[in-house]
This record gives C-alpha cells, sequence and structure tokens, in this order.
C-alpha cells in the first residue's frame, strides 16, 4: 500500500497527498474532489494533520537550548547547564558624599545608612539613585566629614532603583519551599537576603547570592535566585548539603531589592539628596560631587545571550583552566559594567609569555577609570586568586580599536522609489551604522563586505547594485615634546606597495609650521612625511610590513594636531576584515560616506 506523506507541514501539500493516496484505490480512481463533500472532510484531515505536525516541530524545538523559542524553554536549559541569566540591572553612578557641620568637636564618626536615596535626570525624567550598603566618616578636625568605602575610597556608588521588600517564613524542613518574588524588574544584584530567628528578633544573619561564594561548605549561607517561565524570580535555599546552611522552620526571610528603569536612567549627571543626615542631633545636608555619569544599565538577559553563554559557563564549571573558563566567569559575576570579554593564553601572545593568562574587557560606555580599577582587582582578587591554577598570573590589556572606512556607492533609481538620492544616501548610510552596532562593535566579530552589500541592495528596489571600498585606521596620540618611535599594528595583512595608489596615508598634522601628513613612497614600503603640496619634509620617517600589518614611525615629533592623528591603511584582501585577539572592529563615521549615481533604468539608450 502506498504511504500518505504526513512530514510536509504545508496544509496544501498535505492535502494533495491525501488526495494521492485515495485516487490509487480503485472506488476513488476517477473521483473528482474539487466542490465534493469529501473534499471537505480532506480539509479536516488536513487541518488536523498540519497543526499536529507543527506542534510535534514545536515541540522537539523547544527541546533543545539551540532550536528554543521560548524564553521559558531556554531559562530551563540554560538551568540544566547551571547558568541563571542576568536579569534587569540598574544604572550607576560613583560619587564623593560629604557633609560640613564647621564643628570640629562633634562626635568621631558618622554613618551613611545603606540606601539613602538620591535624586537625578535624565531627559527630564527624575531617577532614584541609593547605596547598597553602609559607609562611614571621620570628623577632619574641622567638622567635615567624607564618607569611604570599607577600603578607605571616597568613591562610592549609587545605583537605580526603587528599593522593594519581601517577606517570609521558613516552613518545616519536609517542605519542599521556593520562594517566589512577584517583580519582573528586580535587580538580582542588588538583592539582600536577611534572615531573623524570629518574626519578632531584631538582629539577623545575612546570606549571599551562590555565584558569588568561591567554596561552599557546611558553614556556608547561600541561596540560588533564578528567573521563573512567567518572569517572576524565585529563591531557593540549601536542603542542608548543598548551598551549606539552611534556614531553620519559624524563621523569618526578609529580602530587599531595587526595581530598576535599566537602560533609560544612563547618563544622569547631577544628584541631589533626597534627606538630610542627622548629626548630634541637627541636620545637614549632604554635598555631592560626580566621579562619573551613571552608565551600566541594562535589560534582562536576551534569549540569544543565555543560548550563547549557558555552554560556555557550563563548560568552566566553576573553575579557571582554559581561557574560555575565564570569559565566563568573568562575564557571569561583572555583567553590570561590562560588554564583553576576552582571554588568551601567553603561549597565543605575541610574543608568547609563558605562566600568564591575557584578559581583555569591553566596558560598558559610561564606566571611568576607576571602577574599571575596582573591577579588575576583584577578577584578580576573587575569582584568579581562589578559582585558577596556581602560578599563573592575570594580566589585564586595553581593548585595542580598529575603524573601518567604508566608501560606498551604488546606483540609484528614483523612479523606482518615492525618495530622492539624498535621501537614500543618508538611510544607508545609517544602515550601515546600524549593521555595525548589531554586529560587529565587539570581540571576535568578522567583516565581510558581502554581507553589508546584500543588506544595501535589499534595501530598496531603486538600489540597482552596489560597491564599497575598504580601508582601516588605527589612532595615534604622539608626544608633541620629545622625538620618539611608534608602532602601529594591523590585525591583518596589508597591500603590497602599488605604483598608483598609496597604501598608508595619514591626517594632516602641523610639522616644522607647516601642514603634513604622511604616506608611504609609491612602489615602496618606505614612508615619507610630505607637505599639502607632496614636497618630501623628510624622505624617511619610517616603513610598514605588509605580512605583519605593522606600521612604523621614527623620531617623530609633530608641533601639534587635532585629538588623534589617523593612519589609514589598505587591507590586502577588503572583503574580509578578521581581527585576532583583543581587536574589536568599529565604523569611523566621519571617514565614511554612501554616494548615490542616478541611472534610469527606463531610459532608453541610444547606441551612436
Amino acid at each position: 500500500m502506498a504511504a500518505i506523506k504526513s512530514t510536509d507541514l504545508d496544509f496544501d501539500q498535505i492535502k494533495e497527498s491525501l488526495k494521492d493516496y485515495l485516487r490509487r484505490q480503485d472506488e476513488f480512481s476517477d473521483y473528482d474532489f474539487e466542490a465534493s463533500g469529501l473534499s471537505n472532510i480532506l480539509d479536516v484531515l488536513a487541518y488536523n494533520t498540519h497543526v499536529n505536525g507543527l506542534i510535534a516541530n514545536f515541540a522537539i524545538n523547544e527541546s533543545f537550548l539551540k532550536t528554543a523559542q521560548l524564553r521559558s524553554s531556554v531559562l530551563s536549559h540554560a538551568e540544566a547547564l547551571g547558568y541563571y541569566p542576568k536579569s534587569i540591572t540598574g544604572a550607576s553612578a560613583t560619587v564623593n558624599i560629604s557633609v560640613s557641620t564647621g564643628n570640629a568637636d562633634g562626635i568621631a564618626i558618622v554613618t551613611l545608612p545603606a540606601f539613602t536615596t538620591f535624586t537625578a535626570e535624565v531627559d527630564d525624567i527624575s531617577y532614584t539613585f541609593q547605596t547598597l550598603e553602609n559607609y562611614t566618616a571621620t570628623n577632619d578636625g574641622s567638622g567635615n566629614y567624607s564618607f569611604t568605602t570599607g577600603t578607605g575610597l571616597q568613591n562610592i556608588i549609587i545605583t537605580e532603583g526603587t528599593l522593594k521588600t519581601k517577606t517570609f517564613i521558613m516552613g518545616e524542613e519536609s517542605e519542599e519551599q521556593v520562594f517566589v518574588i512577584p517583580d519582573e524588574l528586580m535587580d538580582t544584584s542588588t538583592m539582600v537576603v536577611k534572615v531573623y530567628d524570629t518574626p519578632s528578633s531584631s538582629s539577623y544573619v545575612s546570606y549571599v547570592n551562590q555565584i558569588k561564594v568561591a567554596r561552599i561548605d557546611n558553614d556556608t549561607r547561600a541561596y540560588v535566585v533564578r528567573e521563573a517561565p512567567n518572569g517572576y524570580y524565585e529563591v531557593i535555599f540549601s536542603n542542608g548539603n548543598v548551598l551549606g546552611q539552611r534556614p531553620l522552620a519559624g524563621n523569618k526571610i526578609i529580602i530587599e531589592y531595587l526595581a530598576p528603569s535599566g537602560i533609560d536612567a544612563n547618563g544622569a549627571a547631577t544628584f541631589i539628596a533626597d534627606d538630610e543626615i542627622t548629626i548630634d542631633n541637627v541636620n545637614y545636608s549632604l554635598s555631592i560631587t560626580t566621579v562619573s555619569n551613571s552608565a551600566g544599565g541594562s535589560l534582562k538577559e536576551s534569549i540569544s545571550s543565555i543560548k550563547d553563554n549557558a555552554p560556555i559557563a557550563f563548560a568552566a564549571q566553576q573553575r579557571l583552566v582554559t581561557a574560555e573558563d575565564y570569559k565566563a566567569l568573568i562575564l557571569k559575576n561583572y555583567s553590570s559594567v561590562i560588554d564583553d570579554v576576552i582571554s588568551w593564553g601567553g603561549n597565543q601572545n605575541v610574543p608568547p609569555i609563558y605562566g600568564r593568562v591575557y584578559v581583555s574587557i569591553n566596558y560598558k560606555d559610561g564606566i571611568t577609570e576607576s571602577v574599571k580599577e575596582i573591577t579588575e582587582n576583584a577578577i584578580k582578587t576573587q575569582l584568579a586568586d581562589n578559582l585558577a591554577i596556581m602560578s599563573i598570573d592575570t594580566v589585564f590589556e586595553d581593548p585595542e580599536n580598529l575603524f573601518l572606512e567604508l566608501s560606498t556607492t551604488f546606483n540609484f533609481d528614483p523612479d523606482l522609489s518615492g525618495e530622492t538620492a539624498e535621501t537614500a544616501q543618508s538611510n544607508i548610510q545609517t544602515l550601515i551604522t546600524t549593521f555595525f552596532t548589531n554586529n560587529l562593535n565587539t570581540f571576535e566579530k568578522v567583516f565581510r563586505r558581502s554581507n553589508l552589500l546584500s543588506e544595501i541592495d535589499n534595501y530598496s528596489e531603486a538600489v540597482l547594485d552596489s560597491r564599497m571600498t575598504v580601508k582601516m585606521n588605527r589612532r595615534l596620540i604622539p608626544s608633541t615634546t620629545i622625538a620618539s618611535n611608534y608602532t602601529l599594528n594591523y590585525p591583518v595583512r596589508l597591500a603590497v606597495p602599488d605604483d598608483q595608489d598609496y597604501i598608508v596615508e595619514s591626517d594632516t598634522f602641523v610639522y616644522n609650521g607647516q601642514i603634513c601628513r604622511i604616506r608611504n613612497i609609491l612602489d615602496s614600503t618606505t614612508l615619507e612625511l610630505v607637505n599639502l603640496s607632496g614636497d618630501p619634509i623628510v624622505d624617511n620617517i619610517g616603513s610598514y610590513n605588509s605580512a605583519s600589518g605593522t606600521l612604523t614611525i621614527e623620531n617623530f615629533i609633530p608641533d601639534s594636531y587635532s585629538q588623534f592623528i589617523r593612519f589609514t591603511v589598505v587591507p590586502a584582501n577588503q572583503a574580509t576584515i578578521k581581527p585576532l585577539r583583543n581587536y574589536i572592529i568599529s565604523l569611523d563615521n566621519v571617514k565614511s560616506f554612501a554616494r548615490a549615481t542616478i541611472d534610469y533604468q527606463n531610459t532608453s539608450a541610444v547606441v551612436l
């Protein structure tokens, strides 16, 4: 008997398969199915098969992390790998907080309590920022108090969000309890968990998130917080043998946290304390000095990010052995200030230096140098010292920015669009910028010209074809007081010398009172310094190496320049720019453009 094809998901194909089967039977060999009652029955059968096929397809897809589409399914798979996706996070700012009483004989120590609130505005919208811990200040002998962290630093971090509290009572040990916090806007990084002996107790013990604990023993007090399928958050305590100590039956559990606005509160610059502080029974106003504007606010971790990070975190297994382990654990613990991180072993470094692991961090916009320093110190002391192999040093390297200069031209037929050529040029340049935002601007991302040209060609049917010239530049900030040697590294091979086109060209700068630039001598790798007329001022100021992608400038001391000097080069392969290690590819918007050439397809061509 001929089989019925039931694997197709298309309704019409399923129905046609049913018809083909019936036509092979003697009873229906010459039957006209169209407009018949049997056709309606076939519709029902085909619809039922279609729906069942889709359900089976969806169910199978949701069974695997890489193919799952529902957030609840992705969360479940990630948790099975020991990965807990990041919640929404509040923007944080660094400030100095002080108060002046003028009383030299005032009390010696003043405490600024946790969750002291401050108000700031972003785009005319007010946001509340809060301290997350207590800070103390000492009378300097003149009645002035400057609040400091536990390490004595004045830089205090305040985080945006509304303070919320949830109270629970611990049940019997035989009960399997999960404490649900019905708030999708919970910032889990700001959670404070306090456990009291009884509902009327005033003293408490603190529990910490298990991801912040390097080693867990019988005395550890830890909890797990995870996102539930409905978007709320669940808090789980130990059963007595996994996360250390478990709260006892009858204990009161208070969970405090901030519910932030995410990215909306980034960029706040001026902060005003909402309340005064009382010293010696007198109220005084707090003085706030902004060290860094608010930054780091973000939304919940996306589904695509969870799919990428969960397998890496699983492979790390809470230890630092491979380079990927460093990436996974650093992202897991410091994602509030970090966009991306890359690491590599000393054996992969150029030149090789054994006994080291190199880490390069791409911080979120607005993160200050002081916060970067605190973060890197924490990575060394809290992660590497506890989880890394002995005798392996962690060395931080700054990201290397590689800027692409894209000269895009395209043929444009205005008759096929309601846009002018100027509007199309602007929109395509915006498209290019968006392409870089979505696909590049971070570590290990490869620029492929064909992918971008495809998006430009698909922008509108009025775009008939497109072409693109790709150059790349790095930026140098040379000394104007000391003649020095400089080396610029490019992560790809450079074009070989040409007798018509320059491979290396710099921005202009002032040298010995003249406006000059550096370029290579045609058909040579030697660099020369020339004035605007092209006359050589210094006929040999360095060279470039095509194979290694290095550019060397010797004994260089300009009079002045604007901000930095770009050194633009032509890559050997303009179609693909693949960076190494800690290079990040970005678009140079100043040096890039999109230009339209009018091409009327419907204009009759006349051959003379």
